[in-house]
């Protein structure tokens, strides 16, 4: 059964998730605390719709496949088919906002990129992407004013701040456009500030956004 977003009234999204695209090295302190180079264009990448479960369900990782770091994100959702969108147009098509989580198989993608390959099967396996519920938006919020935070079994571990983003919420999606068709119930997820780390077996994960989002999970042992 395929994903469907839900608001945080519990108003399900009338489209089924199709496909969530993200972006790398977003936050130039996280580009480097992983040793990659900051980065002057967009870094573009999908999850499918496979990949995503419910932060209200606890996360089961593929931990045998070595270590799975946790990366926490702004996640935007889409209302409207976007091709080759105006700044306004992308604005305009967000209506939903949330939390996602960016889970990586980072033993896996270390390996593929050494080798040159591509690194999907690090970032888009099954629940490999968490999405909270949305908040609705009745107008463009102030991005730069965001903020979010993951706390892991009460330690704060990613502070973010969208006035800290190397290509802006508006800049993005317009961006991503150019590239793949968006359409309503396509998820993008903004970049992950510094702090990433290993996922701790039976954590407890702590999540909060600007405007009163919370979301709580447990991580199996």
């Amino acid at each position: 059964m395929r994903f469907v977003p839900r608001f945080t009234d519990g108003q399900e999204f009338p489209h089924p998730l199709g496909k969530v695209v993200c972006i790398g090295r977003n936050y130039a302190d996280h580009a480097r605390e992983l040793d990659n180079p900051v980065p002057s264009e967009p870094l573009l990448f999908i999850k499918p719709a496979t990949s995503v479960v419910s932060l209200d369900e606890p996360l089961d990782p593929p931990f045998s496949r070595g270590d799975v770091h946790y990366e926490i994100e702004l996640a935007l959702l889409i209302g409207e088919e976007l091709t080759h969108a105006t700044l306004d147009e992308a604005e305009r098509a967000i209506v939903g906002i949330g939390l996602g989580l960016d889970l990586t198989l980072r033993d896996v993608q270390t390996r593929l990129k050494e080798k040159g390959h591509p690194w999907e099967v690090a970032k888009s396996f099954d629940g490999g992407c968490p999405l909270s519920d949305f908040l609705p938006l009745s107008r463009v919020p102030n991005w730069n004013a965001l903020s979010f935070e993951l706390k892991i079994d009460g330690e704060l571990r990613q502070h973010g701040e969208g006035a800290d983003m190397l290509f802006p919420v508006p800049t993005l999606v317009a961006e991503m456009s150019r590239h793949f068709t968006l359409q309503p119930g396509d998820v993008i997820l903004t970049g992950t500030p510094e702090g990433v780390g290993v996922l701790p077996r039976g954590a407890r994960l702590e999540m909060t956004l600007t405007g009163g989002l919370q979301a709580t999970v447990q991580v199996v042992e």
